[in-house]
């Protein structure tokens, strides 16, 4: 096929429509320059439950193989337990899939041995020039000796992990919602949950890459409408939804209300610091809560700032030793996890914490949640930089008010923040204002929206 890969490889991963934007062809020639540029022996690869993506890993797999790699297929899988096949394994990893996009679209999300995390910087730059010469040339020739593929199973050993990192077994018996969105959640979920004291009510477990239901994004309110309804109608404890590759989890109380990721990256912070003594850092993306910092302090931590990004998070964690990490997108890295992203891991902590004290959930994540948040908003405009410049210009020189750049623009007074960064992708400014209370946030929001959209 004919393919322009500057539009299927992205900052962090490999996505695109399948057959228009690529194909089991091209997937081959992925795993052979992934086999080439990782330099491995042997590499692990797995696959959601989208139609094409059986066909697409076995591809990569036989590329890959060509190329004299022996590689692991652990098959139908979620994207942390891929990072666990990874980590346990001590190999490089292809998960394939597209997360949360509609069916028609699949990608692959690559590893070095350990987890660790490949994106332009770290060797997928180098794996799009070699598929691009490929394609140009010719595949390579194979090795002398070919590769060989080899089945495992490793959910049962996955879920055994997690489920040794949190203890559950004296929790009082909860009630859980769980919806999968019909993604690898349905898939996971089961194993992990077997013999811990809940009662779970599962939502659209059936694998089906058509998402027949709703699409497997948590992110979009309209997503979570099913779960919030369900979980007062049983009388659970909670809900908690996967998106499609079920690596993202998120959470709504028992009155069906969305906790927000920025409470549940300071709860889990809070326990994870318990659980190392009252020491550690604690990585934040720049436009998580306030509440993060402040309670990372309160229980011994040292709070660590960064961009927002996977990368840039697994590159801190690395860095600083971090314990533990959390995202506004509902990513949770965990030190123990291989500094990688694992929703479920996040969801047992949840269920811990809950399962630990008498109170319900509402009353339980209050604590994390001390300020109003705008949620991210997203304007179009035409000029990215005229724009930030006219935010900064109304800003600057504003007594008891600091800028920074580590990400866009982020502009701080004592009672509020606010965060302007651009799109890489689309001609768009991103917002994100937090502040002690509803009416202060709602102006900040407002008069920055006003110079945004000028």
């Amino acid at each position: 096929m004919t393919a322009d890969l500057s539009q299927i490889v992205k900052a962090y991963d490999v996505r695109g429509v399948v057959p228009d934007q690529w194909d089991e062809s091209l997937a081959r020639l992925f795993g052979a320059a992934f086999a080439e540029v990782t330099g491995a022996a042997a590499i692990v690869v797995g696959h959601d439950m989208r139609p094409s993506s059986p066909g697409l890993s076995r591809a990569f797999a036989h590329g890959a193989a060509d190329r004299g790699v022996d590689v692991t297929e652990i098959g139908l899988c979620s994207t942390d337990q891929l990072y666990y096949a990874s980590g346990a394994l001590n190999l490089p990893g292809a998960m394939f899939t597209a997360s949360h996009n509609p069916a028609q679209y699949n990608g692959i999300k690559l590893c070095r041995a350990g987890a660790a995390p490949v994106g332009q910087d770290t060797g997928l730059a180098q794996i799009r020039e070699l598929a691009e010469g490929w394609l140009e040339s010719g595949a390579p020739r194979p090795a002398a000796e070919r590769g060989t593929l080899t089945a495992r199973e490793t959910l049962d050993d996955y879920a055994a992990y997690l489920r040794s990192l949190v203890d559950l077994t004296s929790v009082r018996p909860l009630k859980v919602v769980v919806d999968a969105g019909n993604g690898m959640g349905g898939h996971t979920v089961p194993h992990v949950f077997a013999d811990l004291p809940l009662t779970l009510v599962p939502m659209y477990f059936e694998l089906d890459g058509t998402f027949p239901n709703h699409e497997a994004n948590p992110l979009d309110p309209a997503n979570l409408v099913d779960l919030q309804k369900r979980v007062p109608a049983e009388g659970a404890d909670l809900g908690i939804a996967f998106d499609g590759d079920a690596d993202r989890c998120f959470v709504v109380d028992e009155n069906g209300d969305p906790v927000s990721p920025s409470a549940i990256t300071a709860l889990v912070a809070a326990r994870e610091l318990a659980r190392n003594g009252g020491t550690g850092t604690v990585i934040h993306n720049l436009i998580t809560s306030r509440t993060v910092p402040e309670v990372v302090r309160e229980n011994g931590g040292t709070p660590e700032r960064t961009r927002v990004g996977h990368s840039f998070i697994k590159a801190e964690m690395a860095r600083t030793g971090a314990i533990f990490g959390g995202e506004h997108s509902a990513h949770y890295y965990f030190k123990d996890f291989w500094n990688a992203d694992t929703g479920m891991l996040a969801a047992l902590h949840v269920l811990a914490a809950l399962g630990g004290q008498q109170g319900p959930l509402s009353s339980l994540v209050a604590q994390y949640d001390r300020y109003t948040g705008s949620g991210e908003i997203n304007s179009t405009v035409a000029d990215q930089n005229g724009r930030l410049a006219a935010v900064r210009a109304a800003y600057e020189g504003r007594p008891d008010v600091t800028l920074d750049d580590l990400d866009g623009l982020t502009v701080a007074a004592p009672g509020w923040w606010f965060n302007v960064r651009p799109s890489n992708t689309e001609p768009l400014l991103r917002l994100n204002a937090e502040a002690e209370d509803e009416a202060t946030m709602t102006r900040i929001r407002d008069e920055v929206l006003s110079l945004i959209r000028a």
